[in-house]
């Protein structure tokens, strides 16, 4: 299974070169995995106040395929790779009326509030899993 998410390219996000800036495709794969989380019915801000349980990206391998513009409807699609006790591997995708734009891999670690590694949550990991 995978989750989508769609998304509007804004003026803000260009270039001079009037293309997506580079950089913004990472704030396009990480609101399409705060809203894929939220519709799994996961409260980040609940997991960390209840379980001191917090996600960071460790690691992120991005391609760059085709270039989106201005006002260009994207959709990114989440699909999870791995889970293992303390980490998450994700694949996304941004793509524009089908045709991928940017092919991403990303590593997620469990962390408590204080930056220590943690285990996921059994119940979270049930969730995550019932979600590849």
């Amino acid at each position: 299974m995978s989750h989508l998410f769609q998304c509007r390219v804004y003026y803000e996000d260009t270039d001079l070169a009037g293309i997506v800036y580079y950089a913004n495709y990472f704030k396009f794969i990480e609101r399409a995995r705060s809203e894929w989380v939220r519709e799994l019915g996961i409260d980040q801000g609940k997991l960390k106040a209840e379980r001191d349980v917090v996600f960071a990206v460790r690691r992120v391998e991005g391609d760059y395929l085709k270039p989106a513009v201005f006002d260009d409807i994207l959709e990114v699609e989440t699909k999870v790779i791995a889970i293992r006790p303390a980490r998450l591997e994700l694949s996304q995708i941004v793509r524009r009326d089908g045709i991928d734009l940017f092919v991403s891999k990303v590593t997620l670690v469990a962390l408590t509030g204080a930056g220590a590694p943690t285990r996921l949550p059994q119940e979270l990991r049930q969730k995550l899993a019932g979600n590849s």
